[in-house]
């Protein structure tokens, strides 16, 4: 049995499409650190403040309930790169993004390697930004596209890159168009992975018409299974 339940992989994916009112985001501060409400004062515009504020509020309300620990209490320290790592042994795999209007959070059981990230639709991407972060041939298939679809694509394209490098833990250390994805079925597929990189699995997920969600996940398990579910800020503040 305990075989079997090390064997399983398995991720949870929390959408919040947060609130930005100030009561709203005073009540979360108190479930962060005191180094996370010094982060947070440093932000000029109250947009990103309250984009952080609501990404690191929803991170640790999910792994207090995966450890026991009280929100603000969650042992969470960046490595040398700047992931966050959950302090101490047998700890879940998590990654967090966070764009205008909407928090993604990925929880694994089983997975050596987690990343997720998140874009609004109407993220506008300039011609050589595409150039930089596009391989040949992602370039000449966004070509092919309808207009109409192409800005959603390139936005898709971007999504499964970042989560990418950032389950590796590199983020944009590494060069973008090194990480080239086709399609099969409908499933982004990561080109000229070859045999050793068949333990990865990318998805786009469905989030709504305003946002693009990608995950990326390495598991020596086979396909992990991926749940859904939106979040809802009904609990009281935090002690």
């Amino acid at each position: 049995m305990h075989q079997l339940e090390k064997q399983f992989a398995g991720i949870e994916i929390v959408l919040w499409q947060y609130s930005e009112n100030e009561g709203d985001r005073n009540r979360r501060m108190q479930s962060l650190s005191p180094d996370e409400l010094e982060r947070a004062a440093t932000y000029r515009f109250e947009r990103d403040r309250a984009s952080f504020v609501a990404g690191r509020y929803l991170l640790r309300k999910l792994l207090s309930v995966q450890t026991g620990i009280s929100p603000s209490k969650v042992p969470l320290s960046p490595d040398r790169h700047g992931k966050l790592r959950l302090e101490g042994r047998e700890r879940p795999q998590f990654s967090l993004a966070n764009t205008d209007g909407l928090v993604a959070v990925a929880v694994a059981s089983g997975c050596d390697h987690l990343g997720i990230d998140c874009e609004r639709v109407d993220t506008e991407i300039e011609a050589a930004a595409v150039d930089n972060y596009c391989s040949a041939d992602e370039r000449r298939w966004l070509m092919e596209l309808p207009a109409s679809e192409r800005t959603r694509a390139a936005i898709a394209l971007w999504t499964l890159k970042e989560s990418h490098l950032k389950a590796l833990g590199v983020g944009l250390r590494e060069d973008p168009r090194n990480v080239a994805f086709s399609w099969k079925d409908g499933i982004p597929v990561m080109v000229d992975g070859g045999d050793r990189d068949r333990r990865w699995h990318h998805r786009l997920v469905e989030s709504g018409s305003q946002h693009v969600v990608a995950l990326a996940a390495r598991s020596q398990f086979g396909l992990p299974g991926i749940s859904t579910r939106l979040f809802q800020d009904d609990s009281m503040p935090s002690e």
